[in-house]
């Protein structure tokens, strides 16, 4: 029997919907929210308002360009959390009415779980892409998160190094709103860095144990950089925009390298998968190949498409759980934080 999932993900500020049958991507729709570049980051209400809007149009969308009739649905997955509360109120609300009038299941997705199974979609029938072995660890690296997360099974996933503080994803969308660069920040960040010189500034680096994470006093060696520059150049961070963009790069993709080759060579794992909207970033993406070429790893990168928060990857989780019999009641309730 076909299984078919719609998935459905709003947790910050992308309403998303798409369909899985049987493992197998046949939609996945997005709405963006620019009313937040005004502000330089996400506001929660104004997040929230427009899930409200985007929703069943959304839903209705990704149905619609999966061919098949909501008729044949066989369970409504969901994003649960962690996020922005009033955002995944949206969502959740959404798929238990859908789930109530169409009487199937309701399947409760962490999101973050849900990045790392994107690795698992398939985008058609004839899908040859390799996919992870288990185990295997995947650097989850986002605006809000950055762990490293050793995945033993589709539902056995244990978080073995995580950040104390801000996030990768925070430190460049942080600094990149105090050099006046819009927001978000990350994909600027990451242009221009492609025309800066790495190695003009050098910013600190934390001493952390084992595999965890820091990225608050990078970016405040950012800031005295620019507290020592200004009085003399007011004009400092326009004449050194594209290598102060190289240089913060560099230094979040050494950091974030350096936990993650230790966590392999001490694990013994070769097989090494990222996730996340920073998985995208091109010098994240570089340090990858170098380390696979240095260090025989087999590794996994994700489609651009699927690395930013979208429902593919919610849906491609509600079918494992589908197959486990994993579901939740319709009492269930959205948390701004969840472990993984």
């Amino acid at each position: 029997m076909s299984i078919a999932i719609l998935g459905i993900e709003s947790s910050c500020d992308d309403t998303s919907c798409a369909v899985i049958r049987d493992g197998v991507l046949l939609s996945n729709v997005i709405a963006g929210q620019a009313v937040h570049e005004a502000y330089g980051g996400v506001v929660p209400e104004l997040a929230s308002r427009a899930h409200q809007q985007n929703i069943i149009p959304v839903a209705t969308e990704a149905v619609k360009r999966s061919g098949i009739d909501k008729s044949v649905l066989s369970a409504v997955a969901f994003t649960r959390g962690p996020g922005l509360m009033g955002s995944l109120l949206v969502g959740t609300s959404f798929a238990k009415g859908l789930a109530l009038a169409l009487q199937i299941p309701m399947i409760e997705v962490n999101h973050l779980q849900a990045h790392v199974l994107a690795h698992f979609i398939r985008r058609t029938p004839d899908d040859i892409e390799p996919k992870p072995s288990f185990p295997f660890l995947c650097l989850l690296v986002s605006g809000g998160n950055s762990q490293i997360i050793k995945v033993n099974a589709y539902n056995k996933m244990e978080v073995i190094g995580q950040t104390i503080d801000d996030a990768a994803g925070e430190a460049f969308d942080k600094c990149a709103k105090i050099m006046g660069l819009g927001y978000p920040g990350g994909p600027v960040v990451n242009r221009l860095a492609n025309e800066g010189n790495p190695k003009a500034f050098h910013f600190s680096k934390p001493h952390v144990p084992e595999y965890d994470y820091s990225f608050s006093g990078l970016k405040t060696s950012f800031l005295y950089t620019l507290r020592d520059a200004l009085p003399g150049d007011p004009d400092f961070i326009e004449h050194h925009k594209a290598d102060l963009c190289a240089s913060l790069q560099a230094t979040v993709i050494d950091i974030l390298m350096e936990k993650l080759r230790k966590a392999a060579t001490d694990l013994k794992i070769n097989e090494i998968a990222v996730a996340g909207g920073v998985s995208a970033n091109s010098g994240l993406r570089d340090a990858f190949r170098d380390c696979s070429q240095k260090f025989g790893w087999h590794i996994y990168l994700p489609p651009n498409a699927f690395t930013t928060d979208n429902a593919a990857m919610v849906a491609i989780t509600g079918y494992y759980k589908y197959m486990d019999g994993d579901f939740c009641t319709a009492s269930v309730i959205p948390f701004a934080r969840v472990e993984l």
